[in-house]
């Protein structure tokens, strides 16, 4: 059962997301935060002492999502007895997260804002991407020792899988918009012809 607190915290960060997202950081104000989430604007400053730690907070929680998504996966991974399938399980999972519209406007709103808070940029860069191509580095290695990948530096080789199948539909949608969203079948045959590349590129024969 959830605590009274921590209910209105969840609440306050509902409520931010929906106002950072529709104004941007510049535009946003804690009174409307307030108002979204049907609290009093002290009680969010109680939570939260200023717009600029609202913002973080609501930042660093997508990267946690990222994290344990991949996570799950990933530990998958090391004793796969079908490595395609479970690595199209992985990008598949990675994919559809990240292509979520509110997912892509958080990301572009952390790029507009990289100039204002970059140890924050630097952050989510840290707890996302780098920790999503670390973790999957790791398993790499293991299964270079093991002899079912050929990779002689394991995180560029997960960075290489990660842009095969997330490239494409990535940079169209953050630079074109929400409304360049790709349906589950185009997810499908990106991610389908991302995991065969890698595979090729790096998985040992027989």
């Amino acid at each position: 059962m959830t605590d009274r607190p921590t209910a209105k915290r969840n609440a306050i960060l509902e409520a931010a997301a929906g106002v950072f997202l529709a104004n941007g950081y510049v535009g946003a104000s804690m009174d409307e935060v307030a108002a979204r989430a049907a609290v009093s604007k002290q009680t969010v400053y109680k939570h939260f002492a200023s717009k600029e730690k609202l913002f973080a907070e609501l930042v660093l929680g997508s990267v946690g999502q990222v994290d344990q998504l991949v996570r799950d996966r990933v530990a998958r991974l090391a004793d796969s007895a079908d490595l395609e399938r479970d690595l199209t399980d992985l990008a598949g999972g990675l994919v559809g997260f990240l292509m979520q519209p509110n997912v892509m406007r958080l990301r572009r709103l952390v790029i507009a804002e990289a100039d204002r808070f970059p140890a924050l940029g630097h952050t989510f860069y840290e707890g996302g991407p780098e920790r999503v191509a670390g973790a999957l580095g790791q398993t790499f290695a293991v299964l270079t020792r093991r002899g079912r990948l050929r990779a002689a530096d394991p995180v560029l080789a997960a960075y290489h899988f990660c842009w095969l199948v997330l490239s494409i539909p990535w940079n169209r949608v953050l630079f074109a918009g929400n409304g360049q969203l790709p349906d589950q079948a185009e997810i499908d045959r990106v991610v389908t012809a991302g995991v065969q590349a890698f595979l090729r590129g790096y998985a040992v024969s027989g």
